[in-house]
Parts: structure tokens; sequence; C-alpha cells
């Protein structure tokens, strides 16, 4: 198991906190993210052996957010 946190930008509100949530923990392999708004970042643990932090990356910005570094 492996936890990362990750820059994510274009969060306005407890709306984009619950979507950055929700596409995160929709991932294979993710078994828990927190998001903090105030903090603008992702953190997410997850199974190295079933995704990768570049397919957590796709996640989000599929959902219309920016992730930074």
């Amino acid at each position: 198991m492996e936890t990362i946190v990750m820059k994510v930008d274009g969060m306005t509100c407890q709306g984009c906190v619950a979507s950055v949530t929700r596409v995160l923990n929709a991932v294979q392999g993710v078994s828990g993210a927190q998001v903090s708004l105030e903090k603008k970042e992702a953190r997410v643990s997850f199974d190295e052996r079933k995704t990768s932090q570049g397919e957590l990356t796709q996640a989000i910005e599929d959902a219309g957010y920016v992730v930074g570094t």
C-alpha cells in the first residue's frame, strides 16, 4: 500500500471536494482518499499493483481539475 499527496487546483467548494473524492475512490486499487479544499490537495492510499499515480492524475483531470506539482 502506498500513500501520496497530490496538489489539486480548480477546487472552489465542498462540491468539488466531493467530486474529487468520488472519482479517486472509483479507481480500482484505491483504499481511501482524503481531499482538502483548504490545502488544495488529495491524500490517496492505493495498491500500487492495481493502479498508479498517473491513473489517479488522469481521473482527477477527467473530472475537470488540474493536478499541480
